[in-house]
């Protein structure tokens, strides 16, 4: 049987499949997602988009389908998320302003609104990447697009836009090296499949098997050392986010604000880029939806706010999802009697923790403090009959002592302040010891130890008689701002020759994720000039905020 239009029922039924179809895969596409950050979260937020289109759809009781392809359009727009979720919107904003004011759906309709959405989605992003969700949707488009030039059945354009929406997947590892590298396909990519997917049964009535991915063809989308791991994510580093916070805004363009400026997509798009990277600014003219990766989310909303009144602000710290992701990974680990909990983040230094007999890792530290109940949490994942926790930041330790309060289980808090400390009080662990016995004999050389922290001033200003120019280097020794340098490797060379005293016999150097080995090496040799009695170790920390995390002992 030929159907040759889409009425305004089939086009819900199209929409309420496909939501259905990507919310069912969401956790799938979750693992897959390694570009343009491990952040896992392109399954959500594609969900999230599409069900607020879907939303729109279904309470709208217009019979015409452009009437639809607007509800669905700007629903997607005011739900979109993340950087997969915004192009998704677009692709479909693209597919509206094709089909405005069309009672039905013809194939060449069909076909035409599925290019128009990848031309809008195409000028959305201000440096396209090939081998993401936007091959997928162009080839898809350009398959559908042949189709209708032999057909009038729109039921075979949707099979054909599946056909090669499907096919450009299988080729993105080849086109983005990434995904090769861990053996995955675009995880945007996949999403937007599983949305075709759903219009495809929702056209038909009915599941069409010959384009359904069953469970062995996902199998064969991660390889079997990714499959094992579970997650994508778990093979790249935290160093590898260079941008770590997500930041999305919504800007009410029609709204007062005082001192309004007035509104170019261009112009607003071309300072955005300047803050960040995955940078996504779309407009319908009403309202601005901003996407991208920054270091300083505040920059990015008192930029939109001088357009019009800010809404559904939303901020995630990527490093700290990413180590999280990382952490559920590795909860497979067997249950042991006596465990000890330490709060880190980097991937080195969560390593060097291992190494030296931490059981279980809590991200997060200076910028991301975990809670009281982070730490409880962490605690009875543990299954251990007893515990130690290793805060290493002196704003965790009361949400640790508070976490041991209440736990049904013994838990002793070796109140370390810095990381160095942390590492240095494993050196006294004794797993045949009591809770008790650990806590006195891991807090006993805290004070031996001197912690240096290398990170990079925000602002001019004086602390403790050391004039700050914003962009220097800091160097703070236990907690206090000793050195401003405008030269990382001078102003760590400096730091430590300050941390050293008669009794100093090891320094060890951490460089984290904007530090590189080549720098650490160079404070090294500088040092070694003047102290060859001291012994340097240096150890790939891969942590955020400071370039370097140096102890002296």
């Amino acid at each position: 049987m030929v159907l040759t239009e889409i009425d305004s029922q089939k086009f819900k039924d199209m929409v309420r499949a496909a939501t259905h179809r990507m919310s069912k895969n969401s956790e799938f596409v979750n693992k897959l997602n390694v570009f343009p950050v491990p952040d896992g979260d392109t399954g959500t937020n594609m969900t999230l988009t599409i069900e607020s289109g879907a939303k729109a759809v279904n309470e709208n009781n217009s019979q015409v389908v452009g009437d639809l392809t607007e509800g669905l359009a700007k629903g997607m727009l005011m739900g979109a998320r993340g950087n997969s979720g915004v192009i998704t919107s677009q692709l479909f904003r693209g597919f509206y302003k094709s089909t405005t004011g069309k009672a039905t759906l013809s194939a060449q309709d069909l076909a035409d609104a599925f290019s128009n959405g990848v031309a809008t989605a195409y000028k959305a992003v201000m440096k396209p990447v090939e081998g993401t969700i936007l091959t997928v949707a162009r080839v898809g488009a350009e398959e559908g697009k042949n189709k209708a030039a032999e057909t009038e059945d729109v039921a075979e354009v949707m099979k054909a836009v599946v056909a090669g929406a499907r096919k450009a997947l299988k080729s993105t590892p080849d086109l983005l090296p990434v995904l090769k590298q861990v053996g995955v396909v675009d995880s945007g990519g996949q999403g937007l499949v599983f949305i075709y997917q759903g219009f495809l049964e929702g056209l038909l009535g009915e599941k069409d098997d010959a384009y359904q991915l069953d469970e062995n063809e996902m199998d064969e989308l991660i390889n079997a050392a990714h499959h094992q791991a579970e997650a994508a994510q778990v093979q790249l580093s935290t160093s590898d986010i260079s941008n770590g916070y997500c930041t999305e805004i919504m800007v009410d363009l029609e709204a007062d604000v005082p001192n309004k400026q007035e509104f170019n997509l261009e112009e607003f798009r071309q300072h955005l880029s300047k803050i960040g990277d995955s940078l996504l600014a779309v407009s319908d003219g009403e309202v601005a939806k901003v996407h991208v990766h920054t270091e300083h989310p505040g920059e990015v909303f008192t930029y939109g706010s001088k357009f019009g009144e800010l809404g559904k602000i939303k901020i995630d710290n990527m490093r700290i999802q990413h180590e999280t992701i990382v952490e559920n990974n590795e909860e497979k680990e067997e249950a042991v009697d006596f465990a000890v909990i330490a709060v880190a983040s980097g991937n080195g230094i969560r390593e060097l923790f291992k190494s030296e007999g931490v059981n279980r890792i809590i991200s997060g530290g200076q910028t991301m403090n975990p809670s009281t109940q982070d730490i409880i949490d962490a605690i009875k994942k543990s299954g251990a009959s007893k515990a130690i926790v290793l805060p290493n930041n002196g704003n965790i330790v009361m949400a640790a002592k508070q976490a041991a309060e209440v736990s049904d289980i013994p838990v002793g808090i070796v109140p370390t302040k810095t990381i160095s400390q942390g590492l240095t009080a494993m050196l006294s662990f004794d797993p045949d010891a009591s809770v008790e016995e650990n806590v006195e004999t891991m807090s006993e050389d805290l004070d031996a130890v001197v912690s240096g922290e290398v990170t990079r001033a925000i602002r001019d200003t004086e602390i403790n008689n050391v004039q700050i120019k914003k962009n220097d280097y800091l160097g703070i020794i236990d907690g206090d701002i000793s050195v401003d340098n405008p030269d990382l490797v001078a102003a760590t060379v400096e730091m430590v020759e300050k941390m050293l005293d008669e009794d100093s016999e090891i320094i060890t150097l951490m460089y984290g994720s904007d530090a590189t080995e080549s720098q650490a090496q160079a404070v090294v040799d500088q040092l070694e000039q003047k102290h060859d009695d001291l012994e340097f170790e240096i150890h790939d920390g891969g942590q955020p905020v400071y370039y370097f995390l140096v102890s002296v002992e």
